[in-house]
């Protein structure tokens, strides 16, 4: 079968017969297999064994006919390499025994060690790399959206004690972001190196905090992060997560290829608050797939109309998708994008010519 590249087509802002999609936690409890899969084993099992997760990352490119696979991983997987003991509890989230609270607990965080510590993760993207005759993006999480985790201890609706840190001792905060910022840059050009087409940085709770403090206290790091890999030859993109719609305008000089979106700003708004720099990827609401097909088809036509106004579109839902997501619905859902973008483009095109 012949690779399909229109998704890296489209994160470079190229020509595009029909609008790729992908979705974020494709490979994930929407899927009875899957299910049936986690009754055996917990995710972190699941991810030191390359076969299992490889086979993982492929079933929804093709249970659903997606035009990109996501590495089957976790954003906590590479704290391990620093020392930091966790565990990702059923109903709960990332669980960290030890959290990092003082200067003595940042200092004790080791350098991250990929080639040693995470093989089987990059056993994985190669693997991946042989088999899938679409993309694989790979993915970490973002310094501020680890953070919370590594000093809330767990997930957190008002991330107080990260707050505290940061507003109270930004000469420690400034330490863990770097710490942080070292190890995403290590790791994502590990994912590279071993086969990886893409990735994606998740800044999942960046939205969390104000324009302003986002810019001071962690934009830095974001910037540096995509600097430093600008030399990779793959798309990056980066996921300031939900209600990052008031962050987005600071966001104008990372070199990223694409940024996403949650379903709070429209597609066209989302180029005009980043001055139409990027590929715009998104931002289907999560729980329209509640909604009988004809709504969901309405408002992905929508969102499709608004994606092809602009060279880089690439369709997506806002955020992750949810364990009661109908697998039907999805596959529907992705042969829709599909045919009528094409159409739609190839309608733009015929009045771009008269």
């Amino acid at each position: 079968m012949a690779y399909n590249d229109l998704f890296i087509r489209a994160c470079k802002r190229q020509e595009v017969e029909r609008i790729p999609v992908w979705y974020m936690r494709q490979a994930g409890r929407y899927d009875p297999d899957y299910r049936k899969i986690k009754e055996k084993y917990s995710l972190l099992e699941i991810c030191r064994q390359p076969e299992l997760a490889a086979e993982i990352t492929m079933m929804p490119v093709r249970k659903l006919g997606v035009d990109a696979a996501i590495l089957y991983s976790d954003i906590m997987n590479p704290v391990a390499s620093l020392g930091v003991e966790f565990d990702i509890v059923k109903n709960i989230g990332p669980v960290i025994e030890h959290p990092l609270r003082t200067a003595a607990d940042i200092d004790r965080l080791k350098p991250i060690d990929v080639e040693s510590d995470l093989s089987h993760i990059l056993e994985t993207i190669s693997i991946l790399d042989r088999e899938l005759d679409v993309p694989l993006i790979t993915f970490a999480g973002a310094p501020f959206t680890i953070a919370s985790y590594l000093i809330e201890g767990r997930p957190s609706k008002s991330y107080i004690r990260t707050k505290s840190m940061m507003y109270g001792e930004p000469e420690l905060w400034f330490k863990l972001m770097d710490k942080l910022g070292d190890m995403v840059i290590a790791y994502l050009r590990a994912h590279v190196k071993s086969g990886g087409k893409a990735f994606q940085l998740f800044d999942s709770w960046v939205g969390t905090l104000a324009p302003k403090d986002f810019e001071k206290y962690v934009l830095p790091t974001i910037t540096r992060i995509f600097a430093e890999l600008h030399d990779l030859d793959v798309p990056k993109i980066y996921f300031p997560g939900v209600s990052s719609g008031e962050l987005l305008g600071s966001l104008i000089h990372i070199e990223a290829d694409c940024i996403g979106l949650d379903w709070r700003v429209s597609i066209q708004e989302g180029r005009r608050r980043t001055a139409d720099r990027y590929t715009m990827q998104g931002n289907l609401d999560p729980y329209v797939l509640t909604a009988p097909m004809e709504i969901i088809k309405q408002q992905a036509k929508e969102i499709i109309d608004e994606g092809i106004e602009s060279p880089g579109f690439i369709f997506n839902l806002g955020h992750g998708l949810f364990p009661e997501a109908s697998i039907d619905k999805l596959k529907e859902l992705t042969e829709f994008v599909h045919s009528y973008s094409e159409e739609a483009i190839v309608r733009k095109a015929i009045l771009n010519t008269k």
